[in-house]
């Protein structure tokens, strides 16, 4: 695992009323430098939208938890998957999900470089992130919450330490 987050560039949507229609988003490009640098950062990587541990308690819970974490120092809060825009925003719309930044890593380009990258054939997802959690300041990767059994096609999908629990538990005590 790198010390460092990866370069990358996230392919996003955001709002523009420009745009008319139904969908009134255009696309952005971010790069992983725009939204690490001079920040306080807490991500969460998890394996996929609308699943079933990151539907109904991974994501939640930092949702739930934002302004305590904020609260410790920390800018933002970051959900990211290897997940497409459309399916990322619409995931978050579904769960009430209006504080925590949905970043989708759609070509699994940034959980790769992260050495995060893991097939789950085995459930018919193809690649796919590794559930974790992470504090990055400035750019820089400080404290990492890598759930056990890191592979491909796990059998089982722990959620042990990467929850909002153990986040803020982290931040309020360092």
């Amino acid at each position: 695992m790198p010390n460092a987050v990866p370069k990358v560039v996230f392919k996003t949507r955001v709002r523009d009323e420009n745009v008319g229609g139904e969908n009134p988003f255009r696309w952005e490009d971010i790069s992983s430098n725009a939204i690490f640098a001079s920040k306080k950062i807490v991500l969460l990587a998890l394996p996929g939208a609308f699943t079933p541990t990151c539907s109904s308690t991974h994501l939640p819970g930092y949702e739930d938890n934002y302004e305590a974490i904020l609260d410790t120092g920390v800018d933002e809060i970051v959900c990211l998957s290897v997940n497409d825009a459309f399916s990322m925003f619409q995931w978050a719309k579904q769960l009430g999900i209006s504080k925590v930044k949905m970043l989708p890593d759609g070509n699994g380009d940034f959980s790769r470089l992260m050495g995060m990258l893991v097939k789950k054939e085995n459930l018919g997802f193809g690649d796919r992130s590794w559930r974790y959690s992470m504090l990055v300041n400035d750019g820089e990767i400080e404290k990492m919450f890598v759930e056990p059994g890191l592979s491909d096609n796990c059998e089982e999908d722990p959620f042990t330490c990467s929850d909002a629990d153990t986040m803020l538990e982290y931040l309020r005590n360092q």
